[in-house]
């Protein structure tokens, strides 16, 4: 088991490159937020390529491949969810940014938003990454912490009218 995975291991294997978001996720400090910061150059650079619908297809073969890299570099790593995969933020970050209302202060907004839901981990995602491992784990509990993000983006749209 590898505690903190060095840029060596990240380049050992492609899934591991994917799962450390291209090596963001060897990040010494808050490699979870660091990875998360990846989703907006992605976002930039894929958005005016894509329909929405085609951003949203893009997410799911994102997911897939995740589910897929996350599960070989955990098993490699000895660790089901290590802390410098950060993939599972990526993807969730990106699904959230296609939702969220233009402008840098709601993008700010979900980010921490984001990150706080995916650090606290409310009900049920923590009973959701305890009871399922491997890589589909890995991906899901971050797609339920989008999930609450958009919900309470959603709310606060709602409140300002």
């Amino acid at each position: 088991m590898i505690l903190r995975p060095g840029l060596g291991f990240v380049f050992r294997h492609p899934a591991h490159f994917i799962a450390f978001g291209f090596g963001l996720g060897a990040s010494r400090f808050a490699p979870g937020t660091v990875g998360t910061l990846l989703a907006w150059p992605l976002q930039a650079l894929l958005w005016p390529l894509y329909s929405p619908i085609e951003i949203l297809g893009l997410c799911v073969l994102l997911f897939a491949l995740g589910v897929w890299a996350c599960e070989v570099t955990g098993r490699d790593l000895g660790v089901s969810d290590h802390g410098g995969m950060c993939w599972d933020e990526v993807v969730a970050f990106l699904i959230i940014l296609q939702f969220t209302p233009d402008g840098l202060l709601w993008q700010l907004a979900a980010f921490f938003l984001f990150r706080f839901f995916d650090v606290v981990k409310p009900p049920p995602i923590r009973q959701l990454e305890a009871r399922m491992k491997g890589g589909f784990g890995v991906m899901a509990d971050d797609i339920l912490a989008a999930g609450y993000t958009l919900l309470v983006l959603a709310a606060i749209k709602r409140m300002l009218g």
